[in-house]
């Protein structure tokens, strides 16, 4: 199966929201108010989970104390996956965040529902990889960016529920680099800032020419 026909893959929706996966056990929608953990690194691992709303960032804390962002998860996206029976990673609300646990009832066959899902985070963090393996910030931030519009059904404008901080861990760039390159987009007119959480992309072919 390619990338793109794992790309184009869509799960049935409950009431046109996020996928529903049958013969998972869908639980009630947990609310988590911004910055708290809904799993921990080490913890057990087991059911998956699913944003209703608001937005999750998975990230590990590094030996000297810093932390790396994996992955942001926004709402209809699934995530939990593990490759064995603990967490390697800690899941938080980046904002008010509501989360639906997907339990998987133990007789149930998912391997066709479950792979599409798997190999699609598979394929994010390969390409997480190749972005923090450029060496220009700009181009790490036009990746990024071109990603989060192209989540968000490639609209012209864009909401970021994560912060400046947030983009900086997980693109592996400080905060004031984030910033700079930012303003730097703003000044070229390739994106127009609309607050500190949302901007417009102005010159969308400019944007992915700078990412690629």
């Amino acid at each position: 199966m390619s990338a793109q026909q794992i790309a184009n893959i869509e799960l049935p929706t409950q009431h046109g929201a996020s996928p529903v996966l049958d013969g998972a056990h869908l639980q009630p929608v947990s609310f988590f108010p911004a910055g708290t953990e809904i799993y921990a690194q080490g913890e057990k691992a087991g059911p998956l989970y699913q944003v209703e709303f608001g937005a999750v960032r998975v990230y590990r804390l590094l030996a000297d104390g810093r932390r790396q962002i994996s992955a942001f998860h926004m709402a209809g996206e699934t995530f939990g996956f593990e490759a064995d029976a603990m967490h390697h990673f800690f899941a938080e609300a980046i904002n008010a965040t509501g989360v639906r646990v997907l339990r998987i009832a133990p007789a149930a066959d998912m391997s066709r529902q479950l792979l599409p899902l798997a190999l699609k985070g598979m394929i994010r963090a390969q390409e997480h990889l190749l972005v923090l393996g450029r060496q220009n910030a700009l181009e790490r931030v036009a990746a990024f960016l071109v990603d989060m519009a192209e989540r968000q059904g490639g609209l012209r404008q864009v909401d970021l529920p994560m912060s400046r901080m947030d983009i900086g861990d997980y693109l592996g760039l400080t905060i004031e680099t984030v910033s700079r390159v930012f303003t730097r987009l703003k000044d070229k007119g390739v994106i127009r800032l609309l607050g500190l959480r949302s901007l417009e992309i102005l010159k969308r072919d400019v944007l992915q020419d700078m990412g690629e």
